[in-house]
């Protein structure tokens, strides 16, 4: 008798190791989320490969896979370009997202406690030292810290497994106005981080829905007068001669 028969049980499943395309893919999205492939480049196999370490097959398998997720538009005969977030798709994920952290922040001033205050207070006095230095990378991935920690302060499992699935797209979108938001940015962090300390669920909800809707505004704005969804024009280079 199997083990699915008994009593309607079945074994846990043992956890794999990451393949060699998943880690690949993870590099190239980490790649787009930085900025170090722009919305609209041109990416080319061989140089990926050269950059990652590995051989082209993984990186053509990625390139695939991230176009079917968004990251990577593919066009016949032009090859894989990083994808250029439209202004539709931008505006519909960023208002998904302020839904699920207002209610993230609401929970979070229900359970959050001594030491996940603390934990947040470490994390925005951590992205205010990177404003202050100018470290937008360091400012973008503590704000990512800070949203995610929140998040899982809520207790509510399911919707950190929801918040999880935009984080990295959002974290994507903020980058561009990081340095635009700056410090006022965490101010707003402050403020929350006070109003979950205060176990006032109200004024937690709607301080994470100002900010995040801020964060919103600002991303448009910085797209705005730019073409919705620039025509690729893949860069060739000359074949060297003699």
């Amino acid at each position: 008798m199997l083990l699915s028969d008994q009593a309607g049980q079945t074994a846990a499943k043992i956890p794999r190791p990451a393949t060699l395309r998943e880690s690949v893919i993870e590099a190239i999205q980490e790649l787009i989320v930085s900025g170090q492939l722009k919305p609209g480049q041109h990416l080319v196999e061989s140089e990926l490969a050269e950059l990652l370490g590995v051989s082209r097959q993984p990186v053509r398998e990625a390139l695939q896979q991230l176009s079917g997720e968004g990251w990577v538009d593919l066009f016949p005969g032009q090859g894989a370009f990083v994808h250029v977030p439209t202004l539709e798709e931008a505006d519909q994920l960023l208002a998904v997202r302020t839904l699920l952290e207002t209610e993230s922040a609401r929970l979070a001033a229900q359970n959050a406690g001594e030491d996940g205050v603390r934990r947040l207070r470490a994390l925005c006095a951590r992205g205010v030292a990177a404003v202050r230095s100018d470290d937008v990378d360091g400012a973008v991935a503590t704000n990512s810290e800070l949203h995610a920690l929140v998040t899982a302060l809520s207790g509510n499992k399911v919707l950190a497994e929801l918040a999880a699935q935009v984080a990295r797209r959002v974290r994507w979108y903020h980058t561009p106005v990081a340095r635009r938001r700056g410090m006022t940015s965490w101010e707003e962090h402050t403020a929350l981080i006070d109003a979950i300390e205060a176990r006032d669920e109200a004024t937690a909800a709607q301080i994470m829905r100002e900010h995040t809707e801020h964060t919103r505004a600002s991303y448009l704005e910085s797209r705005a007068g730019q073409p919705v969804e620039p025509t690729p024009k893949p860069v060739r280079r000359r074949r060297r001669t003699g």
